[in-house]
């Protein structure tokens, strides 16, 4: 008896362990298919009924429906009101640059984007090329870096492509003097972070300003590049996510459309590094002067070779060779050509003699050759060149001088570069030959789940609704989606059919009833499928795609 409940109580354990499995799938999905097909269902309507014979359902009319963040955060904006309320336009000029680009004359306004899948759905856009523009708003509250992470993410979608030009976000550091209308390439800043591209030179920044705790001077320290292709984020006109998530710990996550795409630790895999070296070269060191860094040295007792002839020349004439036949030694390569005619306007007083241009003699097309004939020139066999003694190990090679280490009089250790400057207010400080680029769905919070729902219900909706337009996307979509679901349906049903089956095993005690009993007790195989193959296809639809029978029997 004892065993059987042991069985019993296994098997409960490994089915609940299922289907977390499945739902931490589900979860990882979300890289590559982002799940919003419970947020669609007030948004989606059919454009019209199947028809008896089509191969697949018409695709849905996806409706737009303006996200609403699901938990804490620090900044939220849509753009979905049509205004640039609560943003402020800069009014600063730029140093060090001429007068008639200095100013921050760009011009921002909110749009629907072009050829848009979702009407209704308005973002942020970059009107103006090649002009500096600055725009930025207040945070809810400052962020201070504690021990929460910290999220940022926002959509991009380069409408005309990009020529040079940047979409990244600066995240403006709470400062005394932080004043939104002068908001310029020099504000401090925190975090830099985003997409930025000149000719072929695909970039995504990251990269945080650190506080040197020994002389408060900052520095930026700069993310190692990602080792994926980020070209098609430039080039597809297509809206793309990014994602910065830092941790508490020091980890980081770059991420595109919920994809890894860069990660690492600020206290590994920064540029340069936060901490700097224990020790340094002594400035001061001196090479000595018998300092002697040649590992060979000429052989000073080699003689040279009484035979070594030094004047003996590399090349030679062929004393083998022969003249063609047919060379015509008194015909030049050259000459006159007998059909120009001096120019009208020829002076001779001011130009010269005027002379025939040269052309290619005819007669010598046919011949092997004209002019004087010369024998070909030949390697010489008796050439050695100048003597050289050969090279032998220096024994007195002392190695490549260095100078001395000593202790760095400005080292620090900084254990806990994650607690950075707090910042008070987001930013778009940019340059861009390119116009057009859309902005949306801004994002800063401490859950990756709340930036996830928020992804979901706008970036998510756009992908949505560009795979419905697609020819055969939105029954890609359709599969995928019903395919996860089936998963976790089977393995629902699934384990409280296996727990009722373990509960009609005979326990040790008991023995065994008759084979053909067994057979006959409980609900049979085709009732089973039955009664559940209903419930499935009223929560999916049509079977679950490549399942033919479910598994129950």
């Amino acid at each position: 008896m004892e065993l059987k409940w042991l069985l019993y109580v296994a098997l409960l354990a490994l089915g609940t362990l299922a289907v977390q499995a499945h739902d931490m799938d589900d979860d990882n999905d979300g890289d590559d298919v982002v799940d919003i097909e419970d947020d669609l269902d007030d948004g989606i309507e059919e454009v019209e009924e199947s028809k008896p014979g089509t191969s697949s359902p018409p695709a849905p009319k996806v409706t737009y429906r303006a996200p609403v963040p699901t938990g804490e955060v620090y900044f939220v904006e849509s753009f979905d009101k049509g205004t640039l309320d609560g943003w402020i336009l800069s009014k600063a000029k730029k140093d060090d640059t001429d007068d008639e680009i200095s100013k921050y004359d760009g011009k921002w306004e909110v749009q629907d984007m072009k050829d848009t899948k979702l009407p209704g759905d308005k973002g942020l856009v970059l009107v103006t090329r090649a002009k500096h523009h600055a725009i930025s708003s207040k945070l809810s509250k400052p962020f201070v870096f504690d021990t929460k992470p910290l999220i940022i993410q926002y959509e991009v979608n380069f409408q005309n492509g990009i020529e040079c030009g940047g979409a990244y976000v600066k995240l403006l550091s709470k400062t005394p003097e932080l004043n939104l209308d002068q908001f310029h390439d020099k504000t401090p800043y925190t975090i830099m972070f985003g997409p930025d591209k000149c000719g072929e030179d695909y970039k995504l920044h990251f990269i945080f300003r650190h506080k040197n705790p020994k002389t408060g001077k900052y520095e930026e320290k700069h993310a190692k590049r990602p080792d994926a292709d980020l070209k098609t984020y430039f080039t597809d006109k297509k809206t793309h996510l990014y994602t910065l998530v830092l941790n508490p710990d020091n980890s980081f996550e770059i991420l595109v459309d919920q994809t890894v795409v860069n990660s690492g630790n600020l206290l590994n895999d920064m540029s340069p590094p936060v901490n700097p070296p224990r020790e340094i070269e002594d400035p001061n060191d001196q090479k000595p002067e018998d300092w002697d860094e040649r590992p060979k040295i000429p052989d000073p007792d080699a003689v040279k070779p009484d035979d070594w002839d030094e004047d003996a020349p590399a090349k030679i004439p062929d004393e083998n060779a022969v003249k063609p036949e047919g060379w015509l030694d008194d015909e030049p390569e050259y000459v006159a050509d007998p059909d120009a005619e001096k120019p009208e306007d020829w002076d001779e007083d001011m130009d010269g003699e005027w002379e025939a241009p040269q052309i290619a003699n005819p007669k010598c097309e046919a011949a092997p050759g004209c002019g004087t004939w010369q024998r070909p020139m030949i390697d010489n066999p008796n050439y050695k060149g100048k003597w050289k003694p050969p090279m032998i190990d220096n024994v007195n090679y002392q190695g490549i001088w260095k100078p001395r280490k000593i202790p760095n009089p400005d080292f620090f250790e900084d254990l806990e570069p994650f607690k950075m400057t707090p910042f008070s207010a987001v930013g778009l400080e940019l340059w861009s030959m390119t116009s057009d680029i859309f902005f949306d769905n801004f994002i800063i919070c401490t859950e990756r789940a709340v930036a996830d729902d928020w992804a979901n219900d706008g970036w998510g909706l756009k992908k949505a609704a560009d795979g419905a337009a697609e020819p055969g996307g939105w029954e890609m979509w359709q599969r995928e989606t019903k395919q996860r679901e089936c998963q976790k349906l089977l393995t629902y049903f699934s384990l409280p059919y296996s727990l009722l089956e373990l509960a009609r095993l005979p326990t040790i005690s008991e023995p065994s009833p008759p084979r053909a009993a067994v057979k006959q007790k409980g609900t049979k195989p085709a009732v089973r499928q039955r009664l559940l193959s209903p419930l499935l296809q009223r929560e999916l639809g049509p079977p679950c795609p490549h399942t033919t029978s479910l598994p129950f029997g």
